[in-house]
């Protein structure tokens, strides 16, 4: 037995599954050192100032505040977060053994960045609706240590479950139900090197950033067999890389090998989100 798959055995699977069908989030604290989180933040700087220079680079998420797809190999430490013995246990837990990498990008919500209005980021799957079943994640690791200031993240835990007949695309509930998601909201306030893992539908949305620093926020987006979230990314890896992988990771990759790697045109547009970016 390898050292992940011990480690992997540590995390139980009752506590994953009922932390995700119930609250819609889960997290670790200290998964990762501070030195490799100043790591990923340099990749994510560097990253985003190429995006933004780039036609089609970034995509709006509201004021002030972008989305950044972007290649593995851009990130040193994806390696280490995508066979991390946490991440891996979830995955299998809540998406079976057959789960696989769809996406990796950031969200940078800038000084100035407003409230979001409360949202889903896709619509609710069939499988979720009528089968109460969940089979896509996405993993965040912030960049920073966040305060209150900074417009942390705000969740209202297990609404993954909420009906969405009446939700504007399948993701925007009306303003008639906020004061439901109000009064269940929670703000998340990691610090470099915690990692959550939550379900997309569950409803949030991003808070005011009042502080003269951004807050960008790693994420990696994870589907079970099933799921077609791939359909709205582009996952490249460059055969060189590809090269570099282990066996036991590549078989979760959903990925183009490519001799050269292309630049992304972002694809995952959230409508409801994207009036008034500036």
């Amino acid at each position: 037995m390898s050292d992940n798959t011990r480690q992997t055995n540590m995390y139980d699977p009752a506590v994953i599954m009922g932390g995700l069908y119930g609250d819609g989030i889960i997290g670790l604290k200290g998964a990762f050192s501070r030195e490799w989180v100043q790591t990923m933040r340099e990749d994510m700087d560097a990253a985003y100032v190429a995006a933004l220079k780039r036609p089609g680079g970034v995509v709006g998420r509201g004021p002030q505040r972008h989305y950044v797809e972007i290649h593995p190999e851009d990130i040193r430490g994806f390696v280490d977060l995508a066979t991390h013995p946490w991440v891996i246990a979830v995955c299998e837990a809540v998406l079976g053994a057959q789960y696989k990498i769809v996406e990796i990008g950031f969200d940078v919500p800038n000084p100035g960045a407003e409230t979001q209005p409360w949202h889903r980021d896709f619509p609710a799957p069939e499988e979720t609706v009528r089968g109460r079943r969940l089979n896509s994640l996405a993993f965040n690791l912030t960049g920073v240590d966040v305060v209150e200031a900074m417009g942390p993240f705000e969740i209202a835990p297990g609404t993954q479950w909420d009906d969405a007949a009446e939700f504007e695309h399948g993701q925007f509930p009306p303003k008639s139900l906020y004061p439901r998601y109000e009064a269940r909201a929670q703000y998340k306030m990691p610090k470099m090197g915690d990692i959550s893992a939550r379900s997309a539908i569950t409803i949030h949305r991003g808070t005011p950033n009042r502080s003269n620093e951004a807050r960008p926020v790693l994420v990696l987006g994870v589907d079970a067999p099933d799921a077609c979230n791939a359909e709205r990314h582009d996952l490249q890896v460059s055969h060189h890389f590809w090269a570099t992988l282990p066996d036991s990771l590549r078989a979760h990759l959903t990925c183009r090998l490519v001799d050269e790697l292309e630049p992304i045109v972002q694809a995952h547009t959230i409508e409801g989100l994207i009036m008034g970016d500036a």
